[in-house]
């Protein structure tokens, strides 16, 4: 029971008159196991009662209810742009003495903050009257990844060329400058391309003005082009939003020409901040790896005339090279691939290959091998080379070097031995 107590009575005295100051009354009788009496008997009416004054309401704010008698409950709210300082609901108290528990709020124009709404107002501290000297307020608009803010001025007046405000599109104070404004002409209708945008009011010790009154109204930004297709390679992440970055990558025998990260600029046009990449199998590049491929300069197009390109292959140390053509199908003799067990020309021949066959292979017996490609000037072709290391083991070096000695003596081709294992003798 925590309601106010009007009184306690007992014996045989009749109690004076009682007033409620409240809607409701509650009576509780109490007896004991002793002695018995004849009870009391009341009357009650109802009467008016007084109820709590009108309570005011706060400049630039809204009352919603118009009961102020005991119990009742008045909630106020502030217009947009304003902040309410206080208690946004008040109850007429009860008693002999009519009252609210609380005083009415009061609505006013803050000094900064940050809004997430999808539309809003900003004043200036004091607006509609003049602000005060000496501020550095900011406001900042976060709307979500993908939306940009629409500012619009509705008042505008500052001191010129002493107290300025400035709106720019960013999180920060460095981030690109929009407009700065001062005096009394009202600011264009601005844009803001990216989610975050600051705006800064700063004023002097002096004369102080009204101040400003703007909206802002989220937009959707527009997306960057889609980069897709891209022959030859891949495309990571599929979000080409104003911020966002994407990455390419090229298959495997193919080499990037261009940026590999490009990223959606901000702005009305949306850009991405290089042209975009592509993949090209390139005439000659080095390449160290334990496996891999290697295509005709231009693959999956033909190759171009007058072609003189040079591959240098390098796998782990203990390795030889396996090389072997999924695709051949060159100008026989004039457009052709030769290979070298070694880094340079001066290394044994391993081979040269022309013509239309598939299938063809060799193999290296050091951890490098050197391919030239040569074309002419009439007819293109195309060619498709893997190569993986292979694990020498001791021996298999003197069945290569027979190997590759019936194969030039076949040919009638010069060729030249040097010893190969530290642990044995026998050099050719």
């Amino acid at each position: 029971m925590t309601a106010p107590k009007l009184g306690s009575f007992s014996g045989t005295t009749a109690p004076a008159l009682l007033n409620s100051t409240s809607n409701q009354l509650l009576l509780h009788f109490q007896s004991d196991i002793s002695v018995v009496a004849a009870g009391f008997h009341l009357e009650y009416k109802t009467v008016g009662l007084t109820t709590c004054p009108e309570p005011m309401i706060p400049a630039n704010g809204i009352k919603a209810g118009d009961r102020y008698m005991v119990n009742e409950v008045v909630a106020f709210s502030c217009e947009p742009g304003y902040t309410l300082q206080g208690h946004s609901h008040i109850s007429c108290m009860p008693g002999t003495v009519r009252r609210w528990n609380y005083p009415p709020p009061l609505c006013i124009a803050r000094c900064g903050g940050i809004l997430s709404e999808m539309s809003g107002v900003i004043l200036s501290p004091g607006f509609p009257g003049n602000y005060p000297g000496n501020l550095d307020c900011t406001w900042q608009i976060n709307l979500p990844t993908g939306y940009g803010a629409h500012v619009q001025f509705q008042n505008f007046s500052s001191e010129d060329n002493h107290d300025f405000l400035e709106v720019r599109a960013g999180p920060q104070h460095s981030s690109a400058l929009i407009g700065q404004f001062t005096g009394s002409q009202i600011p264009p209708p601005l844009l803001s391309t990216t989610h975050l945008t600051i705006i800064h009011f700063y004023s002097d010790h002096s004369e102080n003005r009204p101040g400003f009154k703007l909206t802002y109204q989220a937009y959707q930004l527009q997306n960057c082009q889609d980069p897709s297709p891209f022959p030859n390679g891949d495309i990571i992440n599929t979000d080409y939003s104003a911020g966002q970055s994407i990455t390419f990558q090229c298959y495997p025998g193919y080499v990037l020409i261009g940026h590999t990260v490009l990223t959606c600029l901000h702005g009305t046009n949306r850009k991405w901040n290089h042209p975009f990449p592509r993949c090209e199998a390139p005439c000659g590049y080095n390449v160290t790896a334990e496996n891999g491929t290697i295509y005709s300069p231009q693959y999956p197009s033909e190759y171009p005339n007058s072609q003189d390109c040079s591959w240098l292959i390098t796998v782990p140390h203990g390795h030889g090279v396996y090389i072997n053509f999924t695709l051949l199908q060159t100008e026989p003799v004039t457009d052709y691939i030769a290979v070298w067990d070694g880094s340079d020309t001066a290394s044994p021949q391993l081979g040269v290959f022309s013509g239309n066959t598939a299938l063809e292979s060799a193999y290296s017996s050091s951890p490098k091998v050197l391919i030239r490609f040569h074309s002419d000037f009439s007819t293109g072709g195309f060619f498709i080379l893997n190569f993986h290391g292979n694990l020498m083991q001791q021996g298999e070096h003197l069945a290569f070097l027979l190997s590759l000695f019936f194969f030039h003596y076949s040919l009638h081709l010069p060729l030249s031995f040097q010893c190969f294992l530290e642990q044995t003798s026998l050099c050719l």
